[in-house]
């Protein structure tokens, strides 16, 4: 998003306004991140370590949700387990992504590596098709590109980070250490939203109906609300947002794993990618729909 807080033109934090951008991959997001056309954005946790090591002055400041990735197969097909996918090509959004770890970590519980399967780099919305197309044999990615091929019947879930690795973080806040420099109390009234909004999903079952229909809109994921709410409730903790903490052993393990991937040539140091300071601070917020 574009960050901005105006009070007759000049920077306040008393009254702020958010400008939000929607980008259709990764590359783009990065590249709008790192020229300044953006301040901040929901990022790749390795790729935020991977641009930091280079020199790019960015900080995580929140995590945006916890599971939320599955590996698709086809309703029809023979794959009950995964060590069914021996052979098979499986669609990966990046190999900075999140999902990409989760597919590893997947195939090292069955004594596998990445060399056993076929990987294809794909866009997630792209997934759910190529997959009714028997382009791939199934695809890892997040929501809610696995749910909409779900509900529509033709592929069902074999594996999800709910059942096998609860702790999963993916996508992160991330923002430009310019604006963190220059407008902190800005950056502050983000975090305070982003953690409320946490909060609030998780609350109530009522308050996840009306978040599927804002976030299904045109300038969002663009999907049926539908698709949307199945993703929030089969089952319930498919997705969860109340639990944004930033715990460095989490982010340790995923800097540990990508390295493993060899995503990052070497670690690196948390401090260097992570700024504590605004979930330290957090100040309540009400959320009203």
């Amino acid at each position: 998003c574009k960050a901005r807080a105006v009070n007759d033109g000049k920077p306040d934090a008393s009254f702020t306004a958010f400008e939000y951008n929607k980008f259709s991959g990764w590359p783009e997001i990065k590249e709008s991140l790192m020229t300044g056309r953006i301040q901040a954005a929901y990022m790749l946790a390795p790729l935020v370590m991977d641009l930091t090591d280079w020199r790019i002055p960015l900080k995580i400041v929140s995590l945006g949700h916890r599971s939320g990735a599955v590996i698709m197969v086809r309703t029809d097909s023979p794959f009950r387990k995964f060590s069914d996918l021996r052979g098979k090509s499986i669609a990966i959004p990046s190999r900075f992504a999140v999902d990409y770890l989760f597919l590893r970590k997947m195939l090292a519980r069955e004594g596998m590596s990445a060399k056993d399967i076929e990987i294809i780099e794909m866009a997630p919305p792209d997934m759910p098709a190529a997959l009714y197309a028997k382009a791939v044999d199934g695809y890892c990615t997040g929501e809610p590109f696995g749910a909409a091929a779900q509900r529509a019947g033709y592929a069902r879930p074999l594996s999800m980070t709910r059942d096998h690795w609860r702790n999963y973080i993916c996508c992160v806040l991330t923002v430009r250490q310019e604006l963190i420099d220059s407008n902190r109390p800005l950056v502050q009234d983000l975090v305070n939203h982003v953690q409320a909004a946490g909060n609030w999903l998780d609350a109530a079952p009522v308050n996840r109906d009306k978040a599927a229909v804002i976030a299904s809109k045109r300038q969002f994921f663009n999907q049926d609300p539908n698709i949307i709410r199945f993703v929030m409730n089969n089952p319930h903790d498919r997705v969860t947002y109340g639990d944004l903490r930033m715990l460095r052993a989490e982010f340790d393990e995923l800097m540990q794993l990508s390295v493993q991937a060899g995503t990052l040539k070497r670690p690196v140091r948390y401090e260097q990618y992570v700024d504590e300071s605004f979930v330290r601070n957090i100040k309540p917020v009400k959320v009203t729909l």
